[in-house]
């Protein structure tokens, strides 16, 4: 009989490998026979789930809110900096506590929520500066990378294969998209001279991606890998 672990060979009365501790398990053991833990087809039953922290941390969230806004019109006697601060809280609160009011929430649904609370944000920052830079920048910009992000957290969470391919993929979408993105901030912000840096990291993102789903598709090379970093 030999360690399953580190390969030693062992006696048959051992319980325990002697140089690795792997405890001891063959196939010929008689094993003792007890009650199964829960009742044939039935599920234990699930741990109720409180909605305490996620109450708290929202009446967290209004009670600021709501002291920011009244500092804000005592001082100014208008909404000022506090619209930017409530701006930020809103994005904050519907990426990370919006979704702990439901059992099973599905981030493909808040996903894109927070991407467009992020967007609304941005034309509520463009309207008060009178910017004139939302709709030929900051809009394609970030619905874009809403869409990838988005496309990639559904193909996470329906299919249960090929996460190589789907990150390959993105990195690959994403670090073409740097492309029209410095073209539209040179023609939102008029930049005239020719700037490049949309390539540098372009050509990481796509080397990435490629050697992602390269991965994907040699199987030596994946199992290579897997050893080396103990996957």
């Amino acid at each position: 009989m030999y360690c399953v672990q580190c390969g030693v060979k062992l006696a048959d009365s051992q319980k325990s490998c002697p140089l690795c501790g792997t405890v001891v398990c063959h196939p010929s053991f008689d094993r003792s026979k007890a009650e199964p833990l829960f009742p044939e087809n039935r599920l234990p039953p699930k741990p109720h789930r409180s909605l305490g922290g996620t109450i708290l941390t929202t009446v967290s969230f209004l009670i600021v809110s709501v002291t920011l806004l009244i500092c804000d019109l005592n001082i100014a006697h208008s909404v000022t900096w506090s619209g930017y601060v409530l701006g930020a809280l809103l994005i904050i609160y519907n990426a990370f506590v919006l979704p702990s009011w439901f059992r099973n929430p599905n981030p493909v649904i808040f996903v894109p929520i927070a991407f467009a609370t992020v967007v609304v944000y941005l034309l509520y920052i463009d309207l008060v500066t009178n910017g004139d830079w939302f709709l030929s920048f900051a809009f394609p910009v970030a619905g874009g990378i809403g869409l990838v992000v988005t496309a990639v957290v559904a193909l996470l969470y329906y299919v249960k294969r090929g996460q190589l391919f789907i990150f390959g993929g993105a990195c690959i979408a994403l670090g073409v998209y740097l492309l029209p993105i410095e073209f539209l901030a040179k023609a939102t912000f008029h930049v005239s001279r020719f700037i490049g840096w949309s390539l540098y990291p372009m050509n990481v993102l796509v080397l990435l991606g490629g050697f992602l789903l390269f991965l994907g598709i040699c199987r030596p090379a994946r199992e290579a890998m897997q050893r080396l970093f103990f996957m």
